[in-house]
């Protein structure tokens, strides 16, 4: 396991990037009444929490801090929630749990520490209790049920001890108790995975410590695993895919390289793309973290990009490929995208879906992607090339999958585009936000986008932490 300095100079030089120079001028939306609109949060990067109400209390003058690589959910009522993040220099980790109304405005610290840094307090496994709390970390997967618990499992930060790692804990949040609960996996850290068989479910296998994969959760209440990085200097990572049945508690192995015949684990392993668009079962993603994803109509999971193997596969780099699983056939499909790492992009004209439209090889997503409610997706920002320079993005794309085009919709076509606030809960034309990383978001029921916080320039051009909350309306 690498020190978690190791983790930060990686964090480091990613930010570095950010300094390639300001972003092409033409930002305005592809419609009038499209857009973005400031609704809260600070325009200066590094605010603290603003906290004036007791917990679980709503209030238009509460705010969370500046923050990066969090965790969102959306509940049953529309609520916005997220826990945890990183802030201050990339040294301090979070684990406060926070509620906003989109209607009322307000924001609420509905659990977990105001203090920065803590442990995890995992009590009795399968049981909620009111002590009960994941530790302070970044980067986990989360998932909604049907029920609306909110699930998380994994990401970078601390188990039961002071030692940080990669986790590989999961969690169950129901919103009526407030409480807790620890469901699979262990309290220490860099665990490795158990795979058992392939596609034998099993309440012993494991994904393993892992800190940037995706997930998903289908219509049948499963949570889905892809991917991820198993140390703190995020050169070991996974191509595997993971099941997981909440009604037993078992993981099941559903395809990746996983152990070769004398039991060693396979990491770092490339992509075999095959033929795009056409799937077969010898097709396979290379290992990867940091990727964008979705989840279709029909339960296939979607990917985009990240940081790992193309078909070369001699050394890991930014990506972006777009991939498909089918749950049901468990076939693997090449969708879009190059096969070799580092792709620009290509973003054609703005608001107009063309086949020869790509959004350049990007990573650092942090959860920025949604489905709307055609049925397209979305995504935002990141760390990664525009049409011709690498750095932070603020390009927004819309995919549409019955076409398999990608539309480019709002945003700089080059990194460094800095925020155009304008005037805090009104719509115009020209607001933007700037370039930025591991921003959290979600989606409204009207199909309005939101997103939060992440890692960019601030109003004056100062790069750190934020917490802005805007609103993108279609």
């Amino acid at each position: 396991m690498k020190s978690i300095s190791l983790l930060l100079s990686v964090l480091c030089s990613s930010i570095l990037l950010s300094a390639c120079g300001a972003g092409s001028s033409d930002s305005s939306p592809s419609t009038s009444s499209s857009g973005w609109t400031w609704v809260g949060g600070s325009q200066y990067s590094g605010a603290l929490n603003f906290d004036f109400t007791a917990q679980g209390v709503g209030s238009t003058l509460n705010v969370p801090g500046a923050r990066s690589t969090s965790v969102s959910w959306i509940d049953k009522e529309g609520n916005f929630w997220l826990f945890g993040g990183l802030t201050e220099n990339a040294v301090t980790f979070l684990s406060d749990m926070w509620r906003y109304n989109p209607k009322t405005k307000e924001w609420a610290w509905m659990n977990g520490s105001q203090a920065s840094n803590t442990y995890g307090s995992y009590g009795t496994l399968g049981l909620a209790a009111a002590s009960n709390s994941p530790g302070a970390r970044i980067g986990p997967v989360a998932w909604t049920d049907t029920s609306g618990n909110l699930w998380m499992y994994g990401g970078f930060g601390y188990g039961e001890s002071g030692t940080m790692g990669t986790l590989n804990d999961l969690w169950k949040y129901n919103i009526a108790s407030g409480l807790w609960a620890w469901i699979s996996g262990g309290k220490g850290i860099t665990a490795l995975p158990v795979y058992g068989s392939k596609d034998v479910p099993s309440t012993t296998n494991t994904p393993g410590g892992i800190v940037g994969a995706n997930g998903w959760i289908t219509s049948d209440g499963h949570l889905w695993i892809y991917g991820g990085a198993q140390d703190s200097a995020l050169t070991i990572t996974y191509n595997n895919l993971w099941e997981f049945d909440p009604s037993a508690s078992t993981w099941t192995f559903r395809s990746g390289a996983g152990k070769d015949s004398s039991s060693n684990y396979l990491t770092n392993s490339g992509g075999v793309y095959g033929t795009k668009t056409v799937s077969a079962s010898t097709n396979q993603p290379g290992a990867r973290l940091d990727a964008v994803s979705w989840l279709d109509s029909s339960n296939n999971l979607w990917f985009f990009g990240g940081n790992g193997w193309d078909s070369v596969g001699t050394s890991a780099a930014i990506l972006n490929d777009l991939w498909k699983y089918n749950t049901t056939t468990k076939q693997w499909t090449w969708m879009n995208g190059s096969n070799l790492n580092n792709a620009f992009g290509t973003y054609g004209a703005k608001g107009v879906a063309a086949a020869s439209n790509t959004p350049g090889a990007r990573w650092y997503r942090g959860p920025f992607a949604w489905v709307d409610t055609a049925g397209d997706f979305w995504m935002f920002g990141a760390d990664g090339n525009g049409a011709s320079r690498s750095g932070l993005l603020n390009d927004w794309w819309k995919y549409n999958a019955s076409t398999n085009q990608w539309a480019w919709m709002t945003g700089a076509t080059e990194p460094g585009a800095l925020p155009v606030y304008g005037t805090q809960g009104t719509f115009s034309t020209s607001n933007q936000p700037g370039s930025r990383k591991d921003v959290i978001g979600w989606s409204d029921a009207s199909g309005n986008l939101w997103i939060f916080g992440g890692y960019g320039p601030d109003a004056v051009g100062t790069s750190g932490y934020l917490n802005d909350l805007w609103k993108y309306a279609q």
